[in-house]
């Protein structure tokens, strides 16, 4: 695994900035990786982790680049509970843990240093320095992942009876005995204009 540094500088070089938010995800991702013994989550390792991120911040971004976990590659996973907190799943191993960011670490960060006037800046230092366990609560879960939610699954192309797009993954909504996508079954997200 790269140093901390390393991988500081690669979050803020994709996410286009440096900030506490990218500190405490790439801590987090490191802990997640170490916690499940997995060395090279980018290369030999790629195919056994599934991620869960819970806030769509700056930390997502930074969770990321360390475990090469993507949405595109089905890797990622986005649960919007507005938390400080991501799950990390070894699929080979059905071993997951869930990593959240203590709110006490705020204050923590301003006592370590109070010289620093920024907000950011104070964290950004204090969340590089403090313990595992000031800075993070730690859980061993179970994750539940059916077929369709991980990466490489292959499945049927359904099509919606109403609106003709294709549905994958099993996300199809039956209705009335009609096949469905999610937004003519009444989720909709938007509105057509």
């Amino acid at each position: 695994m790269q140093s901390l540094d390393d991988l500081l500088h690669e979050a803020e070089r994709t996410h286009g900035h440096l900030c506490a938010g990218q500190v405490l995800g790439v801590r987090m991702a490191m802990l997640g990786l170490e916690k499940l013994g997995i060395e090279d989550p980018r290369g030999k390792d790629r195919k056994r982790l599934v991620t869960f991120v819970e806030i769509d911040r700056c930390a997502t971004d930074a969770i990321a680049v360390v475990t090469g976990c993507r949405l595109g590659k089905r890797a990622l996973k986005f649960r919007d509970w507005g938390k400080m907190a991501a799950t990390f799943a070894d699929v080979s191993t059905g071993k997951a843990i869930r990593i959240a960011a203590k709110e006490a670490s705020k204050a923590l960060a301003r006592a370590m240093h109070p010289e620093i006037e920024s907000k950011n800046q104070q964290q950004m230092q204090a969340y590089r320095e403090m313990a595992e366990d000031d800075l993070f609560t730690k859980q061993w879960v179970k994750v539940e992942l059916p077929a369709e939610e991980f990466p490489g699954y292959k499945g049927e192309r359904i099509v919606c009876a109403e609106c003709g797009e294709g549905i994958n993954f099993r996300r199809e909504v039956l209705r009335d005995g009609r096949v469905l996508c999610r937004a003519c079954a009444g989720e909709k997200y938007y509105e057509a204009l």
